[in-house]
C-alpha cells in the first residue's frame, strides 16, 4: 500500500507574524492561512511572494476551512445554529480565556474576527466564524448552499488559492454532503475533479486508509 504522504509531497507551513513570513519565503512550498476574509487573505498573498522573490523561491498559496454545506442556504445556517446553540456560555468564557493568551499572531486575528461574541458572525458572505467560539486555530466555516459554498472556494481560488484543507463536524458526514454537492460544482467550472474517479480498487482503498488515520 503507497505511503499517505509520498516523498515528493510539497511542504506546506503558516503563521502571521513576521519571522513566519522569512520561514515560509526560505523554505516552504506551500503557504497555509487559516480562514480569514478575503481581503485580509489578499494581503498575505501579496506580502509572501514578495519576501520568497527575495530568497530566488516562489510559493503556491493554501487555506484552511471548516464547511457546512446543505442542498439549501436554509438548511446550512440551520446546522450552524444548532452547532452554536450546542455551545454552552461557561465552555465558550473557558475557551476564549485560553486563547486570550496565545502569542500566536494567528490565533489573535482569529479571535479579533468573532470578538467572543455570538452576534454578527457572518463576517464575509458565506463566511462563518462561530467555529472560533469553542476551538482554537482555524476557527471558521464556508456556510451556505452547494452553489454557494463552490462560489467562496472559486472567489479564493481567484486570489490566488490552489489548496484548500477543509473538514467539518461531524467529519465523514461533511466530508459526503461537500463531495456529494460541492464538488461536481467545482469540476463544472473547471476548478478540479473529484480526486477518486479514476482511482483503481487499491488505490481508492490506500485513500481512504489514509483519510481514517486523521479522523478523530
Amino acid at each position: 500500500m503507497p505511503p499517505c504522504t509520498p516523498p515528493e509531497a510539497p511542504r506546506p507551513f503558516g503563521g502571521s507574524s513576521p519571522i513566519a513570513g522569512e520561514i515560509a519565503a526560505r523554505h516552504v512550498d506551500v503557504y497555509l492561512t487559516w480562514g480569514e476574509p478575503p481581503s485580509a487573505v489578499a494581503e498575505k498573498i501579496a506580502w509572501i511572494p514578495a519576501l520568497a522573490e527575495k530568497e530566488g523561491r516562489s510559493i503556491s498559496f493554501g487555506i484552511r476551512l471548516h464547511v457546512i454545506t446543505r442542498d439549501t442556504a436554509e438548511q446550512a445556517w440551520a446546522e450552524a445554529r444548532r452547532l452554536l446553540d450546542g455551545f454552552d456560555a461557561e465552555t465558550v468564557r473557558a475557551v476564549q480565556a485560553g486563547l486570550a493568551r496565545s502569542e500566536s499572531e494567528g490565533q489573535q486575528r482569529m479571535l479579533a474576527l468573532h470578538g467572543g461574541g455570538r452576534d454578527d458572525l457572518e463576517i464575509h458572505p458565506n463566511l462563518w466564524a462561530g467555529i472560533g467560539l469553542v476551538r482554537g486555530g482555524a476557527g471558521t466555516a464556508l456556510v451556505g448552499s452547494h452553489d454557494e459554498v463552490a462560489e467562496r472556494i472559486a472567489e479564493y481560488h481567484r486570489l490566488g488559492i490552489d489548496e484548500f484543507v477543509l473538514s467539518g463536524y461531524p467529519h465523514l458526514e461533511e466530508a459526503y454532503w461537500f463531495g456529494e454537492g460541492v464538488l461536481p460544482r467545482l469540476e463544472a467550472r473547471g476548478l478540479g475533479s473529484h480526486p477518486f474517479r479514476s482511482a483503481t480498487a487499491a488505490q481508492l482503498a490506500a485513500q481512504i486508509f489514509c483519510l481514517s488515520a486523521f479522523l478523530p
